[in-house]
């Protein structure tokens, strides 16, 4: 006889408010305000008072500059905020760049739809954009000294998809990007000194990306690219998809040296989304924390991990603990919309606790106090109906943690042991 699963879906977490608002790619934590870039048109970017954690309240709320482009990330630095502009829609709208090819060799619209993976129905919309293109891409700064009405200060334009995710600090943007002349994104370092006119003061990609320049990519199409940089001291730390994650010398702003550099196995089939190192060392050792990002998982095949690393020596980092979640641990796995599997964590390693969102695993929260064996202390998924999609997670100064959903939502939760 077959044995029901019994869920349990929170353990050591309570939920102490909710938000019902629009899906998004990325909430930070601020001074008793969050932050969150939405992951659709009309919506963008919206401002949330959150003193009083059992009802979060809108204060501001700002729309993409057009329709064309959504602002799923925001990062805020004491009163500057910035805003990705990125195309909506980008994977999907870029197989248009192959219907040429294919018409050309003899396909009609059924074929070219059975070529790309596309409905019949969407061939109309990818020739739509053929004609229309995109040229919004950048980012845009804002002050927020008065968070119920920000006032933008610039928007810099980049190139073709435009930015993904991105740092920043009072200093420095570090900017996820396509770039004329590159193929992917790479990392574009542009000086707020004056914020009304960011100044770019240095790139950095991985050989083969330059192809204006003359290099050519070991691999195809965009599987090796910067997902982006987080600056830790002297030091920024970059996923770069399936090439793995490099670890950059930023002593010098204006010339970026790897100091370090890991590329997973190719038996590993997820890319590579965040990497980033504790504040401090345990027993003597420096650790890292990296996070795959998980697609369409295929049956039979590994799922993404999160990886506790030794990067006590740049020159030879080596991962020494993965940890995964059991789809038995989620009622929802299967079923439409229940994306399953890896995503990331909060982008703040202070202490050996690592919160990482997981999809329609919720929110999992692990100890790495032993590095070589990460523990889960607590976990969370809602228990209001909604299959979740826990996008992105932060932190505040009190401890309360703040998980935005990909399709909706934001939940405010507290440990309870």
């Amino acid at each position: 006889m077959k044995k029901e699963i019994e869920y349990v879906l929170s353990r050591n977490i309570r939920r102490l408010g909710h938000l019902d608002i629009p899906g998004g790619g990325q909430v930070v934590v601020q001074d008793g305000f969050a932050y969150v870039g939405h992951m659709k048109p009309p919506d963008g970017t919206s401002i949330i008072d959150i003193s009083d954690p059992a009802a979060p309240r809108i204060v501001a709320e700002i729309a993409p500059p057009d329709e064309w482009s959504h602002t799923h990330k925001v990062r805020v630095a004491g009163d500057l905020m910035i805003t990705n502009v990125e195309q909506d829609r980008r994977h999907f709208l870029r197989k248009a760049e192959k219907i040429a090819g294919l018409r050309a060799e003899g396909l009609d619209d059924a074929g070219v739809a059975k070529a790309l993976g596309v409905k019949l129905t969407d061939i109309p919309d990818l020739e739509a954009f053929l004609e229309r293109g995109y040229d919004g891409g950048g980012f845009r700064v804002w002050d927020i000294s008065d968070k119920s009405a920000p006032k933008p200060l610039s928007y810099v334009k980049t190139h073709g998809f435009g930015v993904h995710r991105f740092d920043m600090d009072e200093n420095y943007a570090y900017i996820s990007t396509e770039m004329e002349g590159y193929v992917g994104n790479i990392l574009v370092i542009y000086d707020l000194a004056d914020p009304t006119a960011p100044r770019e003061v240095t790139r950095w990609h991985m050989p083969g990306q330059h192809i204006a320049g003359g290099e050519t990519p070991t691999w195809t199409g965009y599987g090796n690219r910067l997902h982006h940089a987080m600056r830790v001291g002297d030091e920024l730390w970059a996923a770069v998809w399936h090439a793995g994650y490099r670890v950059l010398d930023a002593s010098d702003i204006t010339k970026l040296k790897v100091a370090g550099s890991y590329e997973f196995p190719t038996a590993i089939p997820e890319p590579t989304h965040t990497v980033m190192p504790l504040e401090r060392e345990i027993a003597g050792r420096r650790y890292a924390v990296a996070i795959d990002e998980e697609h369409d998982h295929k049956p039979g095949r590994l799922h993404g991990f999160l990886w506790v690393i030794d990067v006590t020596d740049l020159g030879s980092m080596e991962p020494i603990a993965a940890w995964d979640l059991s789809e038995r641990a989620c009622p929802w796995v299967g079923e439409p919309g229940a994306r399953f599997g890896a995503h990331q964590f909060r982008e703040k390693l202070d202490s050996t606790l690592v919160y990482a969102t997981w999809f329609a695993g919720g929110l999992r929260v692990l100890d790495l106090a032993d590095p070589h064996l990460p523990v889960e202390v607590a976990h969370w998924m809602p228990d209001d109906g909604r299959i979740p999609q826990s996008n992105d997670v932060d932190v505040d100064e009190q401890g309360l943690i703040y998980v935005l959903d990909r399709v909706r939502g934001l939940d405010i939760l507290e440990m309870t042991g």
